[in-house]
C-alpha cells in the first residue's frame, strides 16, 4: 500500500509539473544554469537546462509575449518573441537570453505588429546552449484568440 501511494504521489507530481509548465512557460524557460565549459579549448560559457525545459521539447505550447519585429514590415511570419515589451527585452539589454524566442508562423501567415501582448500556440524547440545565441524557437505557430 505504502508503494502503491508513493507511485501515485510522483505521477501526480510529474503532472502538476506538466501543467505548470504550460502555464508559466517564460518562468519555466528561465530554469537554467550558466556553467564554464571545460570541454574544449575556448573555455566558454554554457547553459544547462532544468529538466522541465528539456521536457517542453518538441511538445506543443502556448505562450503569451511580444513581437520584437525582425523587419520593419507590418505582417510577420518570422519573429523574435519576448516575455517583456521590446523597451525591456533582451535585445535591449535589459533581460537575459532565456526571455526571447524565435518563431515561425504556419503556412508563412502574417502576423500584424503590435505593441500589446498576444498569445502564440506552436512547437517548442532548443537551439543553442550557448548564451550569446537565440536558445529556443517556436515553429508551425499560430496566433490564439483570447
Amino acid at each position: 500500500m505504502k508503494n502503491l501511494w508513493i507511485v501515485l504521489c510522483f505521477l501526480g507530481t510529474m503532472l502538476w509539473n506538466t501543467s505548470t509548465a504550460q502555464e508559466n512557460v517564460w518562468r519555466t524557460l528561465a530554469m537554467i544554469k550558466m556553467e564554464k565549459d571545460f570541454s574544449s579549448m575556448q573555455e566558454g560559457k554554457e547553459l544547462r537546462f532544468g529538466p522541465l525545459i528539456k521536457r517542453l521539447e518538441g511538445k506543443e505550447i502556448t505562450v503569451r509575449g511580444y513581437i520584437i519585429p525582425l523587419s520593419g514590415k507590418k505582417g510577420q511570419s518570422h519573429f523574435m518573441f519576448s516575455a517583456y515589451p521590446y523597451s525591456n527585452c533582451f535585445f535591449c539589454g535589459k533581460a537575459g537570453p532565456e526571455s526571447v524566442m524565435e518563431v515561425y508562423i504556419k503556412d508563412d501567415k502574417k502576423v500584424d505588429y503590435s505593441e500589446k501582448i498576444i498569445k502564440i500556440k506552436g512547437t517548442f524547440a532548443i537551439r543553442s546552449s550557448d548564451p550569446n545565441d537565440i536558445m529556443y524557437q517556436l515553429s508551425d505557430a499560430v496566433l490564439v484568440e483570447d
